[in-house]
């Protein structure tokens, strides 16, 4: 099941539709670009680490 959550976390960022040049690396992005993959690595790294099992 997490293998599954995993790599469909994985792939939703191919499944985006915008404007070419977005992201950090391109000549057009927005604070809001970065700072949502830093959010969403922060709940998916909370989620892994409070659904662990001891």
């Amino acid at each position: 099941m997490m293998n599954k959550l995993i790599s469909t976390a994985l792939l939703l960022p191919a499944l985006a539709l915008a404007h070419e040049g977005h992201g950090p690396e391109g000549s057009h992005w927005h604070a809001t670009d970065a700072w949502g993959f830093v959010v969403l690595g922060a709940l998916l790294a909370a989620a892994l680490w409070f659904g662990r099992r001891k």
